[in-house]
């Protein structure tokens, strides 16, 4: 019986690594196509800077946020 019952989990197992491979095989390969793209062509970007000011306001507009967050929990 206990024979019977690993081999029901072996078949199991090999069904949905099956399924997963036929899954993976595929769309994961344009998926991953796509990933290396969007990677490669973000190298070529230069990084956006932001004015001091614009940090400022930024980040007092978030303590803003935070602030109005932790008083509707209490």
């Amino acid at each position: 019986m206990a024979i019977e019952s690993i081999l029901a989990q072996i078949d199991s197992e090999i069904a949905r690594l099956t399924q997963v491979r036929s899954l993976l095989a595929g769309s994961g390969s344009s998926s991953v196509n796509q990933r290396k793209n969007r990677k490669a062509s973000a190298k070529g970007r230069k990084s956006r800077v932001l004015s001091p000011e614009a940090r400022k306001r930024i980040a007092d507009a978030q303590r803003k946020r935070w602030a109005a967050q932790k008083a509707k929990s209490r």
